[in-house]
């Protein structure tokens, strides 16, 4: 109203400048305003070891998990992968494997995050990272060893040697029963594991002793005669 009935060139002006600054002030957003916008613009932003995964890569959420695809895994190569968001060599080293496991689709490689499974880890003697582990049907772990991008002929060595075709007598083997019972008896882990009972082998092996007095007894009209003959000497 005021720009209408009272024309006054200075309180135009001044009207300006107060409604520029209103405008300012409600349009410009704060910094947590404007990283909630580009988060919902853009959309969340990839980690590094979120990035480059094949269909072969997955990833351990329990021990649960990692029992589970060591045991169906049949005779294909598992390579568990012990990595962490914080070490900058296994953020190097990641694309690489990523390569690895894009050229070796008939692979699997496990991703387990050392950071959100430290107490599985320490059980595993897992101490050192990037570290790796080589799994194969009823052989169960075949290598274990330390890799660096400067390394990396160390796990194309290995890769290289555990990825001939084999074919294994029995299940899948997986982890060792001590290191289930280890497991199993640690008390931040939810995972209980009861070892299968000893069966009695239907064919044993019999010693010598018990093979010679096995053959006397299948005898038995031979033996008496001996004994009569050791009785009239």
């Amino acid at each position: 109203m005021a720009l209408r009935f009272d024309f006054n060139e200075q309180r135009v002006v001044y009207l300006e400048r107060k409604l520029v600054k209103k405008r300012r002030f409600h349009h410009v957003p704060i910094k947590g305003q404007w990283n909630q916008m580009q988060t919902g613009l853009i959309g969340k932003t990839p980690k590094w070891w979120e990035t480059g995964l094949q269909p072969n890569m997955k990833e351990v959420t329990s021990v649960q998990d990692l029992v589970h695809y060591l045991l169906n895994a049949g005779d294909e190569l598992v390579i568990v992968d012990f990595y962490s968001p914080a070490c900058g060599g296994c953020r190097a080293l990641f694309p690489k494997i990523c390569q690895l496991a894009k050229m070796n689709p008939h692979l699997q490689f496990l991703q387990l995050n050392y950071e959100e499974h430290k107490s599985m880890c320490h059980t595993l003697n897992v101490h050192v990272l990037p570290f790796f582990r080589f799994y194969r049907g009823a052989q169960g772990r075949l290598c274990q060893f330390s890799c660096t991008n400067a390394t990396i002929k160390k796990f194309k060595d290995a890769l290289a040697k555990h990825t001939t075709d084999r074919c294994s007598l029995g299940p899948a083997r997986g982890l060792d029963e001590k290191e289930l019972l280890s497991l199993a008896s640690n008390k931040d882990l939810s995972f209980t594991y009861k070892p299968e009972p000893v069966r009695p082998n239907p064919n044993p092996v019999l010693a010598k002793e018990d093979i010679q007095v096995s053959k006397t007894c299948l005898n038995p009209k031979e033996s008496a005669e001996k004994i009569l003959v050791g009785a009239e000497g």
